[in-house]
């Protein structure tokens, strides 16, 4: 076990799994209105890049100087606001259903996560780390019930697309302003349609992946519901 799977187990066993379906539909519920902001999103991009950028420049005139925005510049900007916020509402709702899949799988195998509580938050947010923890602890979650099982492929394309999606701060985080997306989508909007694109896709593989969890988990709660006892992988 390496230093970075043991400094915040700290949560006791949990005496019994919990229901799954209901954070399940939850996240998943979440996850599509995400993926509905980021094809506003495109939409917006499309509309600018068809506008055009207008006679005064980019918003951003350098300097330290922005120009007034127009109406559809303007309008952009509520909309990446909105975007943002959903993806915080997003990022609760899955974190939420991950905290109770990870612990049913406690309760289910009677042993400990690989990963403790605080790599729950941390690992998304850390450098480099945040490459294959999160992935880690979804993976850790599955096989500590399913041990003879394999992954489930969703697993593997979900965190594949989200890594694209955080690749060069065009898709998950932007590292430009809101007024420098704007100047992109005037003068290379097919890279923000292809992150956007790539987001949609996370977004839709991650409920996907949610489901094919939460079924299997739920499943083998309700095979050990009437012995009240911890299962054992079959």
């Amino acid at each position: 076990m390496s230093d970075q799977e043991t400094p915040f187990t700290d949560k006791a066993p949990a005496s019994a799994p919990r229901p799954v379906r209901g954070a399940a539909r939850c996240a998943v519920a979440a996850l599509a209105l995400a993926a509905l902001a980021w094809v506003v999103r495109a939409v917006w991009h499309i509309r600018l890049a068809t506008t055009g950028q207008p006679a005064s420049g980019p918003p951003d005139q350098g300097g330290g100087q922005h120009r007034p925005l127009t109406a559809l510049e303007d309008s952009y900007h509520l909309v990446s606001s909105v975007g943002g916020a959903v993806t915080v509402l997003c990022a609760l709702a899955f974190l939420s259903w991950l905290d109770r899949v990870r612990d049913n799988a406690r309760a289910l195998s009677g042993t400990e996560p690989r990963y403790g509580s605080l790599w729950l938050y941390l690992g998304w947010i850390l450098p480099v780390v945040n490459l294959w923890i999160p992935r880690g602890i979804v993976a850790d979650a599955h096989r500590s019930v399913f041990p003879d099982r394999r992954l489930p492929a969703v697993v593997n394309w979900w965190w594949a697309l989200w890594l694209a999606g955080l690749a060069g701060g065009v898709g998950l985080i932007y590292t430009d302003s809101t007024d420098e997306v704007i100047a992109r989508a005037y003068t290379d909007v097919l890279s923000l349609l292809a992150a956007d694109v790539v987001i949609v896709a996370a977004a839709g593989t991650a409920a996907l992946m949610i489901r094919t969890l939460t079924t299997a988990q739920q499943e083998r709660m309700d095979e050990t519901a009437p012995t009240g006892r911890p299962g054992t992988a079959s």
